[in-house]
């Protein structure tokens, strides 16, 4: 696949992502309880978990740029 095809694939992959990540971690955070350090785990947490699972795709993305 040309880089610049693989490129747009992943912007739209990592836009979509974010939402359904976004989604997915506010669901969740409308049920915590209303416990301060619960909550602050769970932001803490989420804050920084959303990287992880792209890291593949932006390897992916980087895969073949580089001569």
């Amino acid at each position: 696949m040309p880089p610049r095809i693989r490129k747009i694939f992943g912007a739209f992959a990592i836009v979509g992502f974010m939402a359904l990540y976004i989604w997915v971690a506010t669901l969740i955070a409308a049920r915590l309880p209303d416990h301060r350090f619960a909550q602050l785990a769970f932001f803490a947490v989420a804050g920084i978990a959303w990287g992880f699972p792209l890291f593949p795709l932006i390897a992916w993305l980087e895969r073949g740029s580089r001569r």
